[in-house]
């Protein structure tokens, strides 16, 4: 399975929203790489987490989010949960529960119900070494086009706005997956 292939089959090449898809999961697909090297003992599946590194956003050509050069109908929180649609379609199912737990640092059924969250009313929390690894290197760079990788400062300043739960958890990921 080839991710550009598959994810050409839902973006057009020439396109904005192609672009920063493109680079921002790049990104994402070498810091994981390099955190999967780091924790080699925990045995990633590396293949994998290159696979679904570059996979993680598809979901955002179906919501409104006009920076991003994407013009469809949903809100971008929905990127997870869409992408998980569009992977379970392609029969890339495990790929696709990493497009659903790696929005944030991961959604609660709590969070959905408390927020208003326009998202299915379920657990959407990181689970496996893989998913935990691509979630956490996610945060790390933002789609905003400048290139730059965010410090572990600057990720638990913007986390704490979401709670001292979300700023534990990501804390936990830098203890073990070094920052």
């Amino acid at each position: 399975m080839n991710p550009i292939d598959l994810i050409e089959k839902y973006y057009k090449k020439d396109t904005k929203a192609y672009r920063i898809l493109i680079s921002h999961s790049q990104q994402v697909a070498n810091k994981a790489g390099e955190v999967a090297l780091r924790v080699a003992h925990l045995n990633p599946d590396r293949d994998f987490i290159e696979e679904a590194s570059l996979l993680h956003d598809i979901g955002m050509v179906k919501t409104r989010t006009p920076q991003l050069g994407c013009y469809g109908q949903h809100p971008y929180v929905c990127h997870g949960h869409l992408g998980r649609h569009m992977l379970e379609k392609e029969g890339l199912n495990r790929h696709a529960l990493v497009c659903e737990r790696h929005v944030g640092v991961g959604i609660t059924r709590e969070d959905i119900i408390q927020q208003h969250l326009p998202i299915p009313d379920r657990e959407m929390m990181p689970q496996t070494v893989e998913e935990q690894i691509i979630c956490y290197a996610d945060k790390f760079f933002s789609k905003n086009g400048d290139g730059s990788e965010k410090t572990v400062e600057e990720i638990l300043l913007k986390l704490k706005s979401y709670g001292s739960d979300k700023v534990q958890r990501f804390k936990k990921w830098v203890d073990l997956f070094g920052g």
